[in-house]
């Protein structure tokens, strides 16, 4: 067991979840923090729950926060002393990450392990084996871009999350920008969660971008994070939408606050 104040909002329990009082003064930074590692499972008027999982300590990693953060707000911000076993879980959790990367060389991906008994355990693997084309090398393994997603998935389903930086193929460019002032009259900028959100999907153009799942409460503003990745990538875009509704807000919005003209949306 470690570190605790009684005037903390946190309590961290055995079974990885973690309750949140919504009153204490401490509450709108400890909510901040622990959005970063842990899923919220539930929210009512006063006690907030959340569990921390192998893949919300996962997607930490996979956003730069290091295991040393994830610990230290916990116990920073603890009403009581944390139990050992879930930071040594959480410790466990965020070695695993980045044990396995994905690359890319030339038309093929690469896979590759950190060590031989990994690469071994994985080829041995019945859900991964499928996924993997050839040797190349000790530690590396030729997977075919078609199965990159699939090949995630089972190594997510067996305890070691691939870092992938292979990458994406560069679209056809499209060129336009936001407006400060939408056609609707109304003077228009991002949120900051809204541009912090698409800055974390594109990632400076890196090979670490290009990819995440946005969650956000209705009202929130998805449709202008999406629009905001749009205009950071600068490609044309292909947008799914759920139904007729959800498609005509897309478009509606599209030329309300870009410089995008309607002949350029199909």
């Amino acid at each position: 067991m470690t570190g605790f104040d009684p005037a903390n909002p946190l309590i961290v329990q055995g079974d990885h979840t973690v309750l949140l009082e919504v009153d204490n003064p401490r509450y709108a930074k400890c909510r901040d923090e622990l959005a970063r590692f842990a899923e919220l499972v539930k929210s009512p008027e006063h006690i907030h729950t959340y569990r921390i999982t192998p893949l919300s300590i996962w997607n930490a990693c996979a956003s730069q926060v290091g295991v040393d953060e994830i610990v230290g707000a916990l116990t920073g911000y603890a009403k009581y002393a944390v139990p050992e076993h879930v930071l040594v879980g959480i410790r466990d959790f965020a070695s695993r990450y980045g044990r396995l990367r994905i690359e890319r060389c030339n038309e093929c991906l690469l896979l590759s392990a950190d060590d031989a008994a990994l690469a071994r355990e994985i080829e041995a693997n019945r859900q991964v084996a499928p996924l993997l084309k050839e040797r190349a090398g000790q530690l590396r393994f030729v997977v075919h871009p078609g199965d990159r997603g699939r090949l995630k998935q089972a190594l997510i389903k067996i305890g070691f999350p691939a870092e992938d930086l292979a990458g994406y193929t560069e679209g056809e460019g499209l060129a336009f920008g936001l407006r400060s002032t939408a056609l609707s009259g109304e003077r228009f900028r991002l949120r900051s969660y809204q541009g912090e959100a698409a800055e974390l999907f594109h990632a400076g153009g890196g090979e670490r971008g290009g990819s995440g799942v946005i969650v956000l409460p209705c009202g929130a503003g998805k449709t202008i994070v999406g629009i905001a990745c749009m205009v950071a990538v600068q490609s044309s875009t292909l947008i799914l939408g759920t139904n007729v509704t959800a498609v005509r807000q897309w478009i509606t919005e599209l030329l309300d606050k870009t410089s995008l003209m309607e002949d350029q949306i199909g």
